[in-house]
Order: structure tokens, then C-alpha cells, then sequence
């Protein structure tokens, strides 16, 4: 029997990053849907001051809704010389949600006159899986790096391309896409949710 579990989210690399785990993992009863797969419905703004807060409220409305397992998972990068942010507000420094090459500039921008060895930062990712009764699972993963001065490489969203890993020459929008699975703070925290996918999915 296949187990439907609901990734709450409308960003296709996200869909395909879980998609590409979960085939690697050998899950081959669970089918991973995307919000675009099942009824619309509201989604509550992001206004938790922490990742986790806002992937925990994100999974439980999509569980609700639904009545299907949820994972959400809200992710950003937090930069050093920044203190910490773009941090919750990464998908929307800019000031409107989601536009990509506004945000990177606005970083780049910020950091014009912060020198090399002063550019670190990195990015979280916190996923929560909410089943329909209300069990609840969260995670965490962080993936340490160098902010870049230009943007390089088309394989990523949002800030990857002036993302250069710690080990790396290339930035995360160099990387192919097993390359970035296996490092990155998302593949973290997805991968830290397979046994708890695996379980449900046995159990049902």
C-alpha cells in the first residue's frame, strides 16, 4: 500500500530534493505530494522568531487541512557579520516573499565592505513532520560556508549561488544535485526524518 505524505511547500526544488531522498533511501511505498497536488487551502503567515516555530505551524495547518502526514520545513542563511540574519526572513529580505535575485543583491549589498576572511555564515534548515493526530517530529541541519562576492552557478535557488560550502571551491548552485543532497542543511534534516517516514508508513 503507498503512503501519501504532503511536502508543504510550492518550491519545486524543494519537492524534488525529498523525492530524490526518499528514492535513495529505498521508500518505495511513500509518495511524496507537493501543496499543488491536493485541495488549496489557507496558509497561515510565517511568524515564528525561530525556523522551527514556523515548520511546526506550516506542517500542522497542511496536516489539518488535509488529513494527510505533513513535513514542512523553513529554512534560510544566517550570515556572521550580519548577526544572524537574513536568519526567518531570508525568503523575504527584500521586503516582498520569494524574489530570489532581490534578496541576493540586498545581501551582497550589505556585505560590499566586509572583507574575505570576515564572510562566513551558513544555512539552517529546521523540518517538522506532523501526523493528523497530532504527533510531532522536528529536526534540525546546518550546512557552515563563505558568502561570495558574485553570484556563480544555476543549479540552486535562492541564496546558492553566493554560497560556497565549507571543503568547496564551487558554490551550492555549482553543485549537481546528489552532490548538494548529501551536504546540505535541507538533506540534513530531511534524511533525520526518514526513520520517523519509514515507521509511519510501516505502521499504516
Amino acid at each position: 500500500m503507498t503512503t501519501r505524505i504532503l511536502l508543504a511547500t510550492r518550491n519545486p526544488g524543494k519537492l524534488d530534493e525529498l523525492r530524490r531522498i526518499v528514492v535513495k533511501r529505498g521508500l518505495s511505498d511513500v509518495r511524496v505530494l507537493g501543496l499543488s497536488d491536493v485541495e488549496e487551502f489557507a496558509e497561515a503567515p510565517e511568524t515564528g522568531a525561530t525556523f522551527e516555530e514556523n515548520a511546526v505551524a506550516k506542517a500542522y495547518d497542511a496536516a489539518k487541512a488535509t488529513g494527510l502526514p505533513a513535513i514542512a520545513d523553513d529554512s534560510g542563511l544566517s550570515i556572521d557579520a550580519l548577526g544572524g540574519m537574513p536568519g526567518v526572513l531570508s525568503a523575504r529580505w527584500a521586503g516582498r516573499h520569494g524574489d530570489d535575485e532581490a534578496n541576493l543583491r540586498l545581501v551582497l549589498g550589505q556585505l560590499q565592505d566586509v572583507p574575505d576572511e570576515r564572510r562566513g555564515g551558513g544555512f539552517v534548515s529546521a523540518a517538522a513532520f506532523v501526523v493528523p493526530d497530532g504527533k510531532e517530529i522536528v529536526v534540525r541541519g546546518e550546512w557552515r560556508g563563505t558568502i561570495i562576492r558574485e553570484p556563480r552557478g544555476s543549479n540552486g535557488f535562492g541564496y546558492d549561488p553566493i554560497f560556497v560550502p565549507e571543503g568547496e571551491t564551487r558554490t551550492s548552485a555549482e553543485l549537481d544535485p546528489a552532490a548538494k543532497d548529501a551536504a546540505s542543511h535541507r538533506g540534513k534534516a530531511l534524511r533525520s526524518l526518514l526513520p520517523h517516514l519509514q515507521e509511519y508508513a510501516e505502521a499504516g
